[in-house]
């Protein structure tokens, strides 16, 4: 079921083009985006689900918040569906410049560290920061690390890092802060197909540790 679009759940306008609906977490969250794009409600032309929230954008020349805000606080459930979530397996190699320190940090082994990460089912919450970086939840509470305390100019393409409860793969060169234990060569994000990211909110995602 939805979550009840009541005082509980709260919807805000962002400006004259975006509601913004505030509910407890990414499973109400993916549920609420779902069920908006079902609708095929004329004139929606995003919907972005995140930690806490879902994004519904709309074309000003198509229609009104006004007209649409009531037909989304009258969902009352989830399209009907057997379909599983898509997966996605990373190949990584875990030698990252932050791997010691994540092991020290939460009092493990680097051979911990790389068991608890592969061991994990981890699911993309949302995505954000640069096109197909998909924060990844579900890990082994274990692995909590904080941001670095200075980020990096450059991170490389492919980077496997952790910061707080997340872990995630940088699709491309960036500036980033999260601590590095691996890399991988599968290429996330790739606007030439359709759809150019790999991961995208409910994907399941697990790591394989290729270490020669």
């Amino acid at each position: 079921m939805l979550p009840q679009l009541d005082n509980t759940y709260r919807v805000r306008r962002t400006g004259d083009t975006g509601l913004l609906i505030e509910v407890t977490g990414p499973d109400d969250a993916h549920r609420l985006a779902a069920a908006v794009t079902a609708c095929n409600l004329k004139g929606v032309i995003d919907v972005v689900p995140a930690m806490q929230t879902v994004l519904v954008a709309i074309d000003p020349d198509q229609t009104t918040l006004d007209k649409i805000e009531p037909d989304i606080r009258s969902l009352e459930s989830a399209p009907d569906t057997d379909s599983e979530p898509a997966r996605v397996t990373v190949p990584v190699i875990y030698d990252g410049a932050d791997l010691e320190f994540v092991a020290e940090h939460c009092g493990l082994t680097a051979d911990d560290v790389i068991a608890a990460h592969t061991n994990s089912l981890w699911r993309a919450a949302f995505c954000g920061f640069v096109p197909g970086y998909a924060y990844l939840i579900g890990g082994d509470p274990r692995l909590e690390v904080p941001r670095r305390g200075e980020s990096r100019v450059r991170v490389p393409e492919g980077s496997v890092g952790l910061a707080g409860p997340f872990s995630a793969v940088y699709p491309r060169e960036s500036p980033g802060g999260w601590q590095l234990i691996g890399r991988t060569n599968v290429r996330l994000w790739d606007e030439h197909v359709d759809p150019p990211a790999i991961i995208t909110p409910g994907t399941v995602v697990s790591f394989e540790n290729v270490n020669g």
